[in-house]
């Protein structure tokens, strides 16, 4: 037996070396910006703040205070929510720095996390199916069925699960820049794995069908 036989490959962002036959067909991160607006809710937040600081002007106003009055009122809201806003871009971009999806031609793997850092592996036997939402921006979500007999805990995942799918988790690719060439990667390593497999199905084609 050759030393070849013997050759693994290291490759960042996977949870060990890539055994013999394994390659890596794709790598990459969400966009921090699209995860923290559509995993961590940024726009709710900023309406959040904005009402209140609509009521406290308003609040004030009816109370007899003055316009010097009532601007400090909704000042310290508008202050408030800037530091909230601030936090929550700088999880949402720790977020995504901390995060590596990866495709092979076996399995797709999720490492993330910023103190906890973990890997979800998802061999191509798992997986039921691929579904793809894409946005205006040319970001998406490449969302996993996983058939019957897996069953993945939503907080080990978030925010890398499809949102309130908690009965059957979905192991999701969240926020992705140029989702439509990604999901052909996906698809086309599923038809090469197991063509007769139900996940092997396009996933661009599954969201044409849907839309």
């Amino acid at each position: 037996m050759s030393d070849h036989d013997h050759h693994f490959e290291m490759v960042p962002g996977l949870p060990g070396p890539l055994p013999q036959g394994e390659r890596l067909l794709w790598q990459g991160s969400p966009s921090w910006w699209q995860l923290t607006s559509r995993a961590f809710h940024f726009g709710w937040l900023a309406a959040y703040f904005g009402v209140l600081a609509a009521w406290r002007v308003a609040s004030t106003i009816a109370d007899g205070g003055g316009a010097l009055d009532a601007t400090f009122a909704g000042g310290l809201m508008v202050v408030g929510g800037l530091a909230a806003a601030w936090v929550l871009i700088m999880i949402g971009w720790s977020s995504a720095r901390a995060t590596t999806y990866s495709i092979t031609n076996r399995r797709v793997v999720i490492s993330h996390g910023v103190a906890l850092p973990l890997s979800v592996n998802l061999p191509f036997g798992m997986i039921e199916s691929a579904e793809l939402k894409t946005y205006s921006d040319g970001t998406g979500d490449i969302s996993l069925s996983l058939n019957g007999d897996q069953h993945l805990a939503y907080l080990v995942l978030w925010p890398h699960a499809r949102p309130w799918r908690f009965s059957k988790v979905e192991p999701t690719l969240r926020a992705v820049p140029g989702a439509v060439a990604i999901a052909r990667i996906l698809g086309a390593a599923l038809v090469e794995a197991a063509p007769a497999h139900p996940a092997a199905a396009d996933p661009v084609a599954r969201e044409n069908a849907e839309a």
